[in-house]
C-alpha cells in the first residue's frame, strides 16, 4: 500500500473486508433467489461504507452506497418478484466492482475520481419503480446533506418534518474492544447525527484533535447531549446500526436537565467521567453487546515476514551453537539439557509464527463463485460451484499467487469442459453443470481440486494437435493418459477452434503451470471423455521452510524437499545399465529407472560416485529419477532463502539454506531433473 495515512490504511482495510462479505452476502442471496435475510447486514455494510467514506471525503463512494441503503431501506416492507430480485444483486455487483476500482486507485496512491453517476441514476430509477407510494422504514435523507461536513460547521442544518417539540437526549456509546481509530469513529457519528438532531455537544470535545481522546473513549464511553424530534426507540435503533457499537445508554431527559447537563460538559470533564448524569427515574438502558466475540489487530505483512526471517535466523543460530566444533568430545550433561530445551521453545516459537503466517482459502473461494456467477451469463450456460474445504489454511505468500491459476482452470472448465444445456440433456445429463472446487491437507502439501461434469478432454484431440507441433514424437499408443493431457500446459497449446473471449488464443493454463512450478508445486490432470475432468494441484503449505533430506557429493551439501523422496538404497556398480543414447539406468523391482549423477551434474570434483555411493529415489508429477550421491546426511529442517535473479536459469535449483554449521546448502527441484 503506497499511502501512509493511518486514516486511509485503516479505510481501506475495514472497506475491503465489508465489500468481500457484501460479495459473499449477494452470491448467497443469488443462489437462493430470496435476499430477505441479508436485507439487515447488507444495509448495515452500506451503511458503514457510506459513513466512512464521507468522512474521507469519498463522494462518488458515499453516493453509491448511500443510494444502496435507501434501496434496501425499502426492501423489507415490498415483495419482490425474482427479476427485481435478480436486478437488485446485479446492482450491487456492480456497486462492489466500482467500489473495488477505486479502493485500487487508493491503493496505488492516486484518487478516487470515478464517476457514479450512470450507476446512481440507475439505483435511483429502479427505486422509484418499486416504491409504489410506500413510506420507507427511515425517512431518507436530503440530497445536500449525503457528504461530508467540515469540522467547522457546528451549526446543524436540521429541520424538523413536523411541528413537534423536539426532545432532548444524553447517550453514551461503547465501542468494541477491537474497533480502532474510536475518535475518528466518534467524529464520523457526531456528523451523521447532524441529519437528525440539533444543538448536538458531545465530549471528549477534541476527538480529532487529540489522539488522547481514544483513551477517554475507551474507558468512559463517548456521550452525545442533542435534540431531536425522533422518538427514543428509533434513536436507539438509529445506534444499534452503526458498525462496532459494543453498548449504548439512551436516555430521554427534560430540558432543565439538558442544560445542567451542558453545563458540566462544557467547563469541567471530571463531572462527566465521575458521576453519570442525573435522569429521571424513567431512564431505559439498552445494552446490544453480542454473544461471544474475538479480538483481532491488523499487521503489516512485511513485518511477518521479516518475524519468519527472524525466526529461520534463530533456527540457524542454534544449530550453530549446538554443533559448535569447539564442542566436539565434550561431555557436558548441563548444556545438553538445556539446548535441548531451547530445541523445544525454538520449535514452539516456530509453529506459532508459522500459524500467524495461515490464512484460510475461503475468501480465494469466494472470488471464483463470483467469476463462475459472471461467465455463466455471458456464456449462456448454467452452472453450479460446489466449494469444499474453505476453511482449509495456506501460508499468505502461496495465497497470493493461487488466486489466478483457479481462475483460468475454472474459466476453461465453464468455456471448454461444460457442454451447452442442449448437449448436456442429449448426453443423459443434468441440464445444470457442475463444478467442485475443493482443498484439503495432506501430509506437508496443500491439494486443491477442480472436478467438472463436462465433456472431458479429447486424448486423440490433443495428441493430434502436440504432434504436429513436434511436442510429441513417439506414438500415441506409447504415451500415458496423463502424458497426453500434460500438453495442455505448454504455451500456445490450444485446441479451440473458435477465438473466444475466454480462450482459443493458447494462453492461460501455460501461465497456470508457471505460477504453480513457481510454488513449488505440481500440477495433476485426470479425465474421463464425456464424463468430465479433475486438475488437482499440490502446493506446500509454506514457502518459508522445508522439510529436507541432506544429500553429500564431494563437500558440497544438498537438500531435497522430503515429500519429493521416495526412497533410497545402494545399489553395486555393476548393476547400472547404458540405454542407446548413453544413459545410465538402474532396473528396480522391474522398472528402469534414469540415473542422474549429481557430480557431473553439477561439475563438482572430489567425489567417489565412480566407485561406490547411494540412490536417492525423487517423484515429481508421477515421474521418477535417481539421483546418485556420495552420502545420505540426514533429515534437517531449512529456512528456504530465495535465488538471487542472476542464478535463476541453473536447472534442478530452487533455493539456498544456511546449515547449522554455517555452510551453504543448495535447495534441488525435484521438477529440473524429470527426463521428459
Amino acid at each position: 500500500m503506497s499511502t501512509h495515512d493511518p486514516m486511509m490504511e485503516m479505510y481501506l482495510f475495514e472497506t475491503n473486508q465489508l465489500l468481500n462479505r457484501l460479495e459473499q452476502l449477494c452470491m448467497d442471496a443469488e443462489r437462493k433467489q430470496d435476499i430477505s435475510e441479508e436485507i439487515p447486514e447488507i444495509f448495515r455494510i452500506m451503511h458503514t461504507i457510506k459513513g466512512n467514506s464521507m468522512m474521507m471525503l469519498l463522494e462518488d463512494i458515499g453516493k453509491v452506497a448511500h443510494r444502496i441503503e435507501d434501496l434496501f431501506d425499502k426492501l423489507d416492507d415490498i415483495s419482490l418478484s425474482s427479476a427485481a430480485i435478480e436486478t437488485i444483486i446485479d446492482y450491487n455487483f456492480e456497486a462492489i466492482d466500482f467500489f473495488k476500482r477505486e479502493m485500487n486507485k487508493l491503493e496505488l496512491g492516486g484518487k478516487a475520481d470515478g464517476s457514479s453517476f450512470d450507476l446512481v441514476q440507475k439505483i435511483e430509477a429502479f427505486l422509484e419503480s418499486i416504491s409504489n407510494g410506500e413510506k420507507p422504514m427511515v425517512p431518507p435523507v436530503s440530497s445536500d446533506q449525503k457528504y461530508f461536513i467540515p469540522p467547522s460547521d457546528n451549526q446543524t442544518s436540521f429541520i424538523a418534518s413536523e411541528q413537534a417539540t423536539p426532545d432532548a437526549y444524553f447517550a453514551r456509546l461503547f465501542f468494541d474492544d477491537d474497533a480502532q481509530m474510536e475518535n475518528v469513529r466518534a467524529f464520523t457519528i457526531v456528523h451523521n447525527l447532524k441529519d437528525k438532531a440539533e444543538d448536538i455537544v458531545y465530549f471528549p470535545e477534541d476527538i480529532v484533535e487529540n489522539e488522547g481522546s481514544i483513551d477517554k473513549i475507551k474507558e468512559d464511553g463517548f456521550f452525545i447531549l442533542f435534540k431531536t424530534s425522533e422518538s427514543q426507540e428509533e434513536i436507539h435503533q438509529y445506534f444499534s446500526n452503526l458498525a462496532y457499537i459494543n453498548n449504548q445508554e439512551v436516555n430521554l431527559i427534560e430540558d432543565q436537565d439538558y442544560d445542567s447537563i451542558l453545563q458540566d460538559l462544557k467547563p469541567k470533564e471530571e463531572v462527566v467521567q465521575a458521576e453519570p448524569v442525573a435522569s429521571p427515574p424513567k431512564v431505559e438502558e439498552v445494552s446490544t453487546v453480542g454473544a461471544s466475540k474475538q479480538n483481532f489487530i491488523s499487521v503489516d505483512v512485511q513485518r511477518v515476514d521479516q518475524l519468519m526471517d527472524l525466526v529461520g535466523e534463530l533456527v540457524v543460530a542454534e544449530s550453530m551453537v549446538v554443533n559448535n566444533p569447539d564442542l566436539l568430545g565434550l561431555k557436558l550433561n548441563n548444556f545438553d539439557k538445556a539446548s535441548r530445551q531451547l530445541r523445544l521453545v525454538i520449535n514452539e516459537l516456530q509453529d506459532i509464527i508459522m500459524s500467524v503466517r495461515m490464512v484460510p482459502l475461503s475468501m480465494t473461494f469466494q472470488k471464483m463463485s463470483r467469476i463462475v456467477r459472471d461467465m455463466k451469463k455471458k456464456v449462456n450456460k448454467p452452472v453450479e460451484l460446489e466449494l469444499v474445504g474453505e476453511e482449509t489454511e495456506v501460508d499468505k505468500n502461496v495465497i497470493e499467487k493461487i488466486g489466478d491459476p483457479l481462475m483460468h482452470i475454472i474459466r476453461n472448465a465453464m468455456d471448454h469442459g461444460i457442454e451447452d444445456p442442449a448437449s448436456r440433456l442429449e448426453a443423459g445429463k443434468d441440464e445444470v453443470g457442475k463444478i467442485t472446487l475443493s482443498a484439503s491437507h495432506v501430509g506437508g502439501d496443500v491439494v486443491i481440486s477442480i472436478k467438472d461434469d463436462g465433456k472431458g478432454l479429447d486424448k486423440e484431440r490433443i495428441y493430434d494437435k502436440a504432434f504436429e507441433k513436434g511436442l510429441i514424437t513417439k506414438p500415441m499408443d506409447a504415451c500415458s493418459d496423463q502424458e497426453i493431457y500434460q500438453m495442455i500446459m505448454n504455451a500456445g497449446f490450444s485446441t479451440k477452434v473458435e477465438v473466444t473471449e475466454f480462450s482459443g488464443r493458447g494462453v492461460g493454463m501455460d501461465v497456470v503451470a508457471k505460477n504453480i512450478e513457481s510454488l513449488g508445486g505440481a500440477i495433476q490432470i485426470n479425465s474421463e471423455k464425456g464424463v468430465g475432468s479433475e486438475i488437482t494441484i499440490l502446493i506446500p503449505l509454506t514457502l518459508a521452510i522445508v522439510d529436507g533430506m541432506m544429500i553429500r557429493v564431494a563437500d558440497t551439501i544438498f537438500t531435497l524437499p522430503i515429500m519429493s523422496v521416495k526412497e533410497s538404497f545402494i545399489v553395486s556398480q555393476d548393476e547400472v545399465i547404458s540405454n542407446s543414447d548413453g544413459q545410465e539406468m538402474v532396473m528396480i523391482r522391474g522398472t528402469c529407472y534414469p540415473v542422474i549423477r549429481l557430480d557431473k551434474h553439477y561439475d563438482i570434483k572430489g567425489s567417489h560416485l565412480d566407485h561406490e555411493g547411494i540412490f536417492v529415489m525423487i517423484e515429481h508429477d508421477d515421474e521418477q529419477v535417481l539421483l546418485f550421491a556420495d552420502e545420505l546426511v540426514g533429515e534437517q529442517q531449512v529456512v528456504v532463502k530465495s535465488l538471487s535473479k542472476y542464478i535463476k536459469k541453473v536447472k534442478g535449483i530452487s533455493g539456498f539454506a544456511l546449515l547449522g554449521d554455517g555452510q551453504i546448502s543448495m535447495i534441488l527441484d525435484p521438477s529440473g531433473f524429470m527426463m521428459a
